[in-house]
């Protein structure tokens, strides 16, 4: 299964006519969705529904996180009605015309996800996404799905009234006090935000506060809702046998006391001898919290308000509970450039609780991490963009950037793909020679939990990021599956620059990069030699930069040992831009030509021949000798 439809999934695919069920059938192939259609149609690895079509979508609605329907707009709007609930409940739903040209959000586009899901489809079937949201069109994220790549819950308050003064572009004051600032700074240049206190804010229209804290508001006097980062970590201590309701209740009781909202809670921590108490164990299955232990040495080192000797006597630490809760929130191993603590994470010291109708005891501390937990496995997306016409990048790859949460690569390349950018990505442009950085900065955002799609020209795994990547990924102790990596071909300069001046590559060839910033220039003069001696076509590419001119010199003294003079040689600058050159010329003159690290040289064999201001090399169909005749 593709990578960036796991979201989506479990997906349900619905054609009642032979072309829908065509149209539907490549989303079942590469993303595993289940295509359902009627007894009257014959469909290879396809589920037949009997009866009607709407009795059939109401007994599989609750099974299914998305809908793609080929099937007429009102016809699907008439099935769904009377199950739809509400948009945090509702699954995605996606209409797909039967001539493939339009791909259509319908039904809840922003938690469900159906206008991601739309972009990613309408790219990989070429088709024109149709997004209705106010914020798409608004080139905003949507106020309701602002935290989700960081794993933020959904707190209380106006979501509808938010959401509408940000689609009227009044004044929306922002107040966060936790979790990542990343999505403000991908903001459009004209966006309603205004990120300011509430002393220094202008009159508002609505208020988003992002924090740990739960603000019960009563009356409204402008629309206000609540995200929570997952930025608390709940640290516990416990008598053995203590109940989950006992350790659940006193959490509860921690939170409401000192105004922390239950759903920042990032998990729970404490001493290692209690990974198996089945209390914990069953509340952090049931809460879906991750639940951390440490060593009494680890936690016996951190300065606690309220060390304690019996504690210290029993387990080997003066502090569970405190030492735990600070011993999460400052480990950050999984996290992209940790902030050092400013201040003790501590901000509620341990509290005991018991309960005469519950047996044992807990004891709760609570720590506040400066980052949050996503619980959110990340993707790494290593795209090729091809030459950088975006018709020349295929649509699993335009897709792939659809789909991503963090978008990350060399300007130039940024710039290209920008049609493609969606609201509220993370859109990161580093410039060139400095493709470590890059990798590195893609690995860490991606072991946070977000899915990051790192563009190369050309194809990702020739003379791209895929091998930088995977390479940094060894050294971190990869265990080759979290993250997860897929890999979506492109285009090489090679390929594009042979495609401009006629069938070049026609017979055996290889590609020679000219750059000795990698490798030493004694081991691509061998190289050279080898491809010139065995007449291989060859391609190379980074012939000249600025500072590095002798190269293609010497490359050239060299191919022309073993080839004639007058073989052809094919110069191609920005292959597919809009800036494109061709040139066709000699192995003894090529050197005339203009030549830099945009330009690919493809330098023929003994057979290569050029006819009509085209470039050919013959395979050898018409005979072996007809390319000398």
């Amino acid at each position: 299964m593709e990578l960036i439809l796991e979201e989506f999934q479990p997906i349900a695919a619905i054609a009642t006519t032979i072309e829908g069920a065509k149209r539907l059938q490549f989303i079942c192939q590469t993303g595993k969705a289940t295509l359902w259609v009627p007894e009257s149609l014959k469909i290879e690895n396809s589920k037949i529904y009997k009866g009607s079509l709407k009795n059939h979508i109401a007994e599989i609605w609750q099974h299914y996180k998305s809908f793609i329907f080929s099937l007429a707009a009102g016809a699907v709007v008439r099935i769904i009605a009377p199950l739809l609930q509400n948009k945090s409940k509702d699954p995605a739903v996606v209409i797909i015309d039967e001539t493939g040209k339009f791909a259509i959000s319908i039904c809840s586009g922003h938690q469900g996800g159906a206008e991601k899901l739309t972009r990613i489809i309408a790219r990989k079937m070429g088709a024109t996404p149709v997004l209705t949201g106010a914020s798409a069109a608004l080139n905003l994220p949507g106020i309701d799905i602002l935290g989700i790549p960081f794993g933020w819950q959904r707190g209380r308050g106006d979501w509808k009234g938010v959401s509408a003064a940000v689609a009227r572009g009044e004044l929306v004051q922002v107040i966060q006090e936790d979790g990542s600032t990343l999505w403000q700074y991908h903001l459009p240049e004209k966006h309603p935000f205004y990120f300011q206190g509430i002393e220094t804010s202008p009159p508002a229209a609505a208020r988003i506060w992002i924090s740990c804290k739960e603000r019960f508001i009563k009356e409204y006097r402008i629309p206000e809702i609540q995200w929570h980062p997952r930025v608390l970590w709940v640290g516990v201590g416990c008598e053995r046998g203590t109940s989950k309701k006992l350790i659940e209740t006193a959490i509860e009781k921690v939170c409401r006391e000192n105004q922390l909202a239950e759903k920042a809670i990032a998990g729970i921590a404490t001493i290692d001898i209690k990974a198996n108490e089945a209390g914990l164990v069953e509340l952090c299955s049931e809460r879906a919290w991750p639940l951390r232990t440490f060593s009494p040495d680890i936690l016996r080192a951190l300065k606690v308000p309220n060390p304690s000797t019996i504690v210290e006597a029993e387990v080997g630490t003066p502090s569970v509970a405190e030492a735990a809760a600070i011993a999460a929130a400052t480990s950050h191993s999984q996290c992209p450039n940790p902030p050092i603590p400013t201040s003790n994470p501590l901000i509620v010291p341990k509290q005991i609780y018991r309960s005469e109708k519950q047996t044992g005891a807990a004891t709760v501390a609570i720590a506040r991490s400066e980052i949050e937990y996503t619980a959110r496995s990340g993707k790494l997306l290593l795209v090729g963009t091809g030459p950088g016409d975006l018709e020349q990048m295929t649509p699993a790859a335009q897709s792939a950037i659809a789909a991503a949460d963090a978008v990350i690569g060399y300007t130039l390349y940024i710039d290209l793909i920008a049609p493609l950018l969606r609201p509220g990505q993370i859109v990161e442009s580093l410039p060139i020679k400095q493709e470590r950085q890059r990798a590195q900065r893609a690995i860490a955002l991606a072991n946070w939990g977000l899915s990051v799609a790192v563009v190369s020209s050309g194809d990702a795994g020739i003379y791209g990021m895929a091998g930088l990547i995977l390479e940094e990924l060894k050294a971190q102790g990869w265990d080759g599956k979290t993250p997860a990596v897929q890999v979506f071909p492109g285009i090489t300069a090679m390929q594009a620059a042979a495609s401009r001046v006629g069938a070049p590559l026609m017979h055996d060839f290889c590609a020679i990069s000219l750059s000795d910033l990698l490798t030493p220039w004694e081991v691509i003069e061998k190289r050279l030699t080898a491809a010139a001696m065995a007449d291989f076509v060859t391609a190379l590419y980074n012939p000249r930069s600025r500072n590095r001119t002798e190269q293609l010199v010497l490359a050239r003294e060299i191919f022309l040992k073993y080839r004639h003079p007058d073989t052809p040689v094919a110069i191609v600058r920005s292959a597919y831009r809009k800036n494109e050159q061709i040139f066709l010329t000699t192995l003894e003159k090529f050197l005339e030509i203009p030549i830099d690290m945009f330009t690919t040289v493809l330098i023929g064999n003994h057979s290569t021949r050029t006819y009509a201001e085209w470039m050919i090399t013959p395979r050898g169909y018409m005979g072996f000798d007809s390319a000398n005749k």
